[in-house]
C-alpha cells in the first residue's frame, strides 16, 4: 500500500481545504511531521485512518462519526470532507468520505442533517480517467479490507505504529501479550476449537452425570418399592467410574429374591383366610334367614288384628258408595238446570247496566223500541260526515296560520342580529388580520433565535470546560514532575546498587563454590582465595527490590504523562472552541438570547389559533350575508300565502254554524249522537237476551224434578248431596281395595309352612352372626392387601431391574466418550497432566507468531543498540502462570538473559520500535503478503542520545530497501535538522494549516 495523496476540508483543527503530496514526501524516503501541541498533526492520521475504513482510532473515534469529526474552524456552508489518493495491490484507487453533516437549511432559518456519503473510484490508465465504483459503505468496506487483507485495529498497530502501546507490549505479561497478538493474528479459530472442546467435554459429563444420576434414582425407586427390606450401599463414584453400576445390580438381585420370598408368603395367608370367610358367610345367611321369617310371622298376626278394628268404618265406606252410585244417574239434570241459572243471572246483570246508562225516556221500553231508537241516531250521524272534514280543514288553516305568524317573527330577529353584526365587521376583520401577523413575526423571530442559541450554549460549556481544565492541568504538570523526579531518583538508587553488586559479583560467585569441584568462571577445581562478602556487598534480592520499585515509579511516571497530554489536548480544543471570553460573559449573553427566544416562541405559540379565528369570522360573515337573503325571499313567500289562508278559512266558518247546533263542534255533536246509538244497541241486545234465558231456566227446573224422583230421592237437593265428585269416588274406592288386598295377604302369610315353623323356633341372634362374619372379611382384605403389596413390589423391582440393566448397557460408551473428550479438552486447555508447560491451543499458536515477530525485531534491534542487544522468545513459565508468551532481551556485554522491563527509558523505545517494525513484517506476510510501503511512527524519539538516534535513522532509512517511506510524528527539534522533507502543521486562530518542504 502507498499514499500518493491526501485531501482534508474541515476535519479537526482544520478549517479549509488542505492537501498533502505523499508522493513529494515519501521521495526522500524518511519525511518529518511536526508541529506545536494541539496543531493536529495526529489528525494527519486520523484522517488517513478515516478515508480508509470510515472511523478514526481508538478514544478519538468519540460518541459518533458525525460532528465529532467536523472542525469548529469551517465555514457554516463548508462541508466536512476526507479523499485519500493510494495504490493497493496493483490497483490505483480514490476514497471520499463526508461524515453527516448538519447544514443550514437552503430556505428559512434553522439547519437540516444530510446523511454520510462515501465514494470509491479507481484509475483507468488505458483511458486515463477515473471510473467510479461504488458509493455504498458496506461495499466499500468490505473492498478495502480485503484488498488490504487487515481490520482497522490491525492497521492501526502494523501501519500507524503507537509506540506507547508497542512499550506496554514489551513489558506486559504473557496474558496481555497474548490478548494483543490474537488481535493481530485473529487466532480466534483455535480459541474457538478449545472452546468447542471444553464444551464437548461439559455436554459429555453431563450426559454421563445425568446417567449416573437417573441409574441412582432407580436404585432408589427399587429401595422404596422393596420397602426398605434391603439397605441400598451408598457410592461417591465420579462422572466415567463404574463402581456405582456393579454396586446398583448386585443390590437389585438380592431385592428381587426377597420380595419374591415374601409373595409367597403372603399368598399363603390369603387362601386361609379366604376359607374361613366362606364358612362365616354361610353360618350367618342361616340365622338371618331365621329372623326373617320370624319377624314375618309376627307382622302378619299385627295386620290382622288392625283389620278386625277397622271393620265398622269399612261397612260405611260400602255403604256411601251405593248412594252415590244411585246419583250419578241426576248428575246430568243437575248440570243443566246450574248452567241454565248461571246464564239468567248474568243475562238479567246485563240488561240493567245498559238501561242504567239510558235517558230517563227509555227506561220503560222493551227490546224492539230500543232498536228502533237506534236506527234513528245512526241516520242522523251519517248526516255530519261532510261537516267534520270542514272543520278539521279549519283547524288545519288556523295552524298553518299561527305557524306563518312565527316565522315572521324569528326572520325579524335573524335580520336585526344579521345587520348588528355585519355593521362591526370591518373593524373586526383588521384586528384579527393584525394578531395573524403579529405572530408570524414572533415564529420568524424565534427560529432565528434559535439559531443562534445552540452555538452560544456550546461555546459557554467549551469556555466552563477550559476554565476546569486550566486547573487540572496545573495539577497534573506537578504530578507529572514529581513522577518524573520520583522514577529518575529510584533509576539512579537501581543503577547504584547494580553497580555495587557488579563490583562484588566474585564475592557472590565464590560463595556458591564447592570444594572438588570445577569453578563456574574459570573452571578449575581448586579454590585457594575465594573472595569474601564484605558489609558494603549488595545481593540480588536488594537489587530485585530497587528494580521493583524503579518500574512502579516509571509506570507512575508514564501514567502521569499520558494524563498530562489528554488533559493539555482537551484544554487546547476546549480554548480554541470558546475563545478569550469568560464563562460568565458568555453565561449572561446565551441566557439573554434564552429569555428573548423564550418570548418569541410564547407569542409565536399564537398563530395557529389567530389564524383560525381569522377562517372562522370570514365564514360567519359570508353565512350571515346569505341568511339576510333567504329571509327577505320568505317574507314575500309569506305575504302570498297569508292572503289565501284567510279566505279559505272565512268560507269554512259560515258552513259549520249550521252543522253544530247547540254543540261547541261538530265533532262533539257526532260524538254526542255515536254514543246513543251504541246505547240503544246495546240495551236492546241485552233485553232479548234477559227474555230467553229466563224461558230457558224454567225448563230445566222440570226435567230435575223428573229425574231425582225416578232415581229414587225425595229431592233434587237430597240427590244433589248424595252425588260423589272424582275425587271422592276416587278415594272411596282405594280405600275398599286396600282393604281386600290387606286380607288377602295377611291370609297367604298365615298359610306358609316355613314361615310356621320358625315361629316355633327360639329368636335367631343375627348380630352375633354377622360380627363373626365381618371378622372374617377384615382377615381376608387385610391378607389380600398384603399379597397385593408383594406383588406389586415384585412387579416393580423386575421392572426397574431391567431399566438399571439397561441403563447400565447404555453408560459403557458414554465414560469412554466423556474420558477421550475429557482428556483432549484439558490437553488443549492446558489443564491436563500430559500437558507439562501448561500452554493453551491459543498460546501455542501465539507463541509461534512471537517467535517469528522476536526473530524480525532483533535484525533491528542489533542495528539500533550496536550489537548489544537481542530479542528472543520464551516458552518458560513464569510463577504459577502457564507458559508461551514469554519475551526477554539478550545483553551481549553480560551475556545473560534478563526481562525487557530492566531496559532504560531510551532503551525500551528502540527496542519496542524494533518489535512494532518486526510486528508490522509479520503481520503484513501473514496477511498475504501485502505490501505496506507508507509507514508512520508516532513520538518516543525524545528519550534517545544523538548516538542511538542516529542509529534509529539509519534503521528506519534502510527501511527504503524494501520500497518503503517512513514518516515520523515527533517534537523533537533535532530531528528538523537530520530529516529534509517535513510536513508541517501550523495553527491559527482560524485553524491549522499545513506546510509541506522537501
Amino acid at each position: 500500500m502507498r499514499l500518493h495523496r491526501l485531501r482534508i476540508t474541515a476535519f479537526g483543527p482544520f478549517g479549509a481545504s488542505q492537501e498533502v503530496d505523499f508522493d513529494d514526501l515519501s521521495s526522500a524516503g524518511l519525511f518529518l511531521l511536526h508541529g506545536p501541541t494541539g496543531a493536529g498533526k495526529t489528525s494527519v492520521l486520523d484522517a488517513v485512518c478515516y478515508a480508509l475504513y470510515g472511523s478514526v482510532p481508538g478514544a478519538r473515534q468519540g460518541s459518533g462519526q458525525g460532528t465529532s469529526l467536523r472542525s469548529d474552524h469551517a465555514a457554516p456552508g463548508t462541508r466536512t470532507e476526507v479523499t485519500l489518493d493510494l495504490t493497493v495491490a496493483g490497483r490505483r484507487l480514490e476514497l471520499t468520505r463526508q461524515p453527516p453533516w448538519e447544514r443550514p437549511k437552503k430556505r428559512g432559518t434553522g439547519t437540516t442533517m444530510d446523511k454520510a456519503q462515501s465514494w470509491l473510484r479507481e484509475y483507468d490508465a488505458t483511458a486515463g480517467t477515473w471510473k467510479d465504483l461504488s458509493r455504498s459503505h458496506q461495499e466499500i468496506g468490505e473492498e478495502i479490507s480485503q484488498l488490504l487483507g487487515m481490520s482497522k485495529e490491525q492497521f492501526c498497530q502494523v501501519v500507524l505504529l503507537p509506540q506507547g502501546d508497542f512499550a506496554r507490549f514489551l513489558r506486559a505479561d504473557a496474558e496481555a501479550r497474548g490478548k494483543l497478538l490474537g488481535r493481530l493474528f485473529d487466532t480466534r479459530r483455535f480459541a474457538a476449537a478449545e472452546q468447542r472442546l471444553a464444551e464437548q467435554r461439559r455436554a459429555a459429563e453431563s450426559e454421563v452425570r445425568a446417567a449416573d444420576a437417573e441409574l441412582l434414582a432407580d436404585a432408589h425407586r427399587m429401595q422404596q418399592a422393596a420397602g426398605n427390606i434391603v439397605e441400598l450401599p451408598a457410592t461417591d463414584a465420579a462422572p466415567g467410574d463404574p463402581g456405582l453400576a456393579d454396586s446398583v445390580l448386585a443390590w437389585a438381585a438380592v431385592a428381587r429374591s426377597t420380595a419374591r420370598e415374601r409373595l409367597t408368603v403372603a399368598h399363603l395367608a390369603l387362601t386361609a383366610a379366604d376359607a374361613a370367610r366362606t364358612e362365616a358367610q354361610r353360618d350367618l345367611a342361616g340365622v338371618q334367614e331365621v329372623h326373617r321369617l320370624q319377624r314375618r310371622f309376627e307382622e302378619a298376626r299385627e295386620r290382622a288384628a288392625r283389620l278386625d278394628e277397622r271393620a265398622d268404618e269399612h261397612r260405611r265406606v260400602q255403604e256411601r258408595m251405593a248412594r252415590g252410585r244411585k246419583a250419578e244417574a241426576v248428575a246430568p239434570a243437575l248440570a243443566l238446570r246450574e248452567a241454565a241459572e248461571s246464564e239468567h243471572r248474568r243475562a238479567t246483570s246485563e240488561d240493567a247496566r245498559a238501561r242504567a246508562a239510558l235517558p230517563e225516556s227509555f227506561t220503560g221500553a222493551g227490546a224492539a223500541g230500543l232498536a228502533a231508537a237506534a236506527r234513528k241516531a245512526a241516520e242522523e250521524l251519517g248526516g255530519l260526515e261532510s261537516a267534520r272534514r270542514a272543520e278539521l280543514r279549519l283547524t288545519e288553516l288556523a295552524g298553518q296560520r299561527r305557524g306563518l305568524d312565527r316565522e315572521e317573527l324569528a326572520d325579524d330577529e335573524l335580520l336585526q342580529e344579521a345587520a348588528s353584526w355585519l355593521a362591526g365587521w370591518d373593524s373586526s376583520r383588521v384586528g384579527l388580520q393584525e394578531a395573524v401577523e403579529s405572530a408570524q413575526e414572533a415564529a420568524t423571530r424565534a427560529e432565528h433565535l434559535a439559531g443562534q442559541l445552540e452555538p452560544a450554549q456550546r461555546k459557554l460549556e467549551a469556555a466552563r470546560r477550559r476554565d476546569r481544565l486550566s486547573g487540572e492541568a496545573s495539577d497534573a504538570r506537578a504530578r507529572t514532575l514529581r513522577a518524573r523526579e520520583e522514577a529518575a531518583a529510584t533509576h539512579e538508587h537501581w543503577l547504584g546498587l547494580k553497580e555495587q553488586r557488579l563490583n562484588g559479583i566474585a564475592a557472590e560467585l565464590a560463595a556458591q563454590l564447592v570444594p572438588g569441584e570445577s569453578c563456574a568462571v574459570c573452571g578449575s577445581t581448586e579454590h585457594p582465595d575465594p573472595m569474601r562478602k564484605t558489609a558494603e556487598h549488595v545481593g540480588r534480592d536488594a537489587e530485585e527490590s530497587a528494580l521493583a520499585a524503579y518500574r512502579r515509579a516509571d509506570d507512575a511516571r508514564t501514567e502521569q504523562e499520558s494524563r498530562l497530554a489528554a488533559v493539555r489536548e482537551s484544554l487546547a480544543a476546549a480554548t480554541a472552541a470558546a475563545g478569550e471570553t469568560s464563562a460568565l460573559e458568555l453565561a449572561g449573553a446565551a441566557e439573554e438570547l434564552r429569555a428573548r427566544h423564550a418570548e418569541a416562541r410564547g407569542l409565536a405559540s399564537g398563530l395557529h389559533a389567530a389564524r383560525e379565528a381569522l377562517g372562522q369570522a370570514e365564514g360567519e360573515h359570508d353565512r350571515r350575508l346569505a341568511a339576510q337573503q333567504e329571509a327577505a325571499r320568505r317574507a314575500v313567500a309569506r305575504a302570498t300565502l297569508r292572503e289565501s289562508v284567510d279566505r279559505e278559512q272565512s268560507v269554512l266558518e259560515r258552513e259549520l254554524v249550521q252543522a253544530r247546533g247547540s254543540e261547541a263542534s261538530v265533532g262533539a255533536r257526532a260524538a254526542q249522537l255515536e254514543r246513543l246509538a251504541a246505547q240503544l244497541t246495546a240495551a236492546a241486545d241485552a233485553a232479548r237476551g234477559a227474555d230467553e234465558s229466563a224461558k230457558r231456566l224454567k225448563d230445566a227446573d222440570a226435567r230435575l224434578a223428573d229425574a231425582a224422583f225416578r232415581a229414587g230421592f225425595d229431592t233434587p237437593e237430597a240427590a244433589d248431596a248424595a252425588l260423589l265428585d272424582d275425587a271422592q269416588h276416587r278415594d272411596l274406592q282405594h280405600r275398599l281395595d286396600a282393604r281386600q288386598s290387606e286380607e288377602a295377604s295377611v291370609r297367604a302369610v298365615l298359610a306358609e309352612d316355613d314361615t310356621a315353623a320358625a315361629a316355633r323356633q327360639s329368636p335367631a341372634d343375627v348380630p352375633e352372626a354377622q360380627h363373626t362374619a365381618e371378622a372374617a372379611d377384615r382377615r381376608v382384605r387385610d391378607a389380600a392387601s398384603t399379597r397385593d403389596d408383594a406383588d406389586r413390589r415384585c412387579t416393580e423391582i423386575d421392572r426397574l431391574s431391567v431399566r438399571c440393566a439397561t441403563a447400565v448397557r447404555r453408560l459403557a460408551p458414554l465414560r469412554a466418550a466423556y474420558d477421550r473428550v475429557a482428556r483432549m479438552a484439558g490437553l488443549a486447555a492446558g489443564t491436563s497432566a500430559d500437558n507439562e508447560r501448561k500452554m493453551r491451543l491459543e498460546s501455542y499458536v501465539l507463541a509461534a507468531r512471537l517467535e517469528q515477530v522476536a526473530a524480525a525485531a532483533t535484525a533491528r534491534l542489533a542495528r539500533m543498540s550496536s550489537g548489544r542487544y537481542t530479542l528472543v522468545h520464551s516458552d518458560g513459565r513464569t510463577g504459577r502462570g502457564r507458559s508461551g508468551l514469554g519475551l526477554h532481551v539478550v545483553d551481549a556485554w553480560t551475556g545473560r538473559e534478563r526481562d525487557t522491563a530492566t531496559l532504560s527509558g531510551g532503551e525500551t523505545f528502540f527496542a519496542s520500535l524494533a518489535l512494532a517494525l518486526g510486528l508490522a513484517d509479520v503481520v503484513t506476510d501473514e496477511a498475504g503478503g501485502v505490501r505496506l510501503d507508507t509507514l508512520f511512527i508516532d513520538e518516543g524519539f525524545g528519550s534517545l542520545d544523538d548516538q542511538t538516534l542516529d542509529e534509529v535513522l539509519d534503521v528506519l532509512d534502510s527501511l527504503r530497501e524494501r520500497d518503503r517511506s517512513v514518516g515520523i510524528v515527533s517534537h523533537v527539534a533535532d530531528l528538523r535538522r537530520r530529516v529534509h522533507a517535513q510536513l508541517e502543521i501550523v495553527k491559527g486562530r482560524s485553524g491549522s494549516v499545513v506546510r509541506q518542504r522537501t
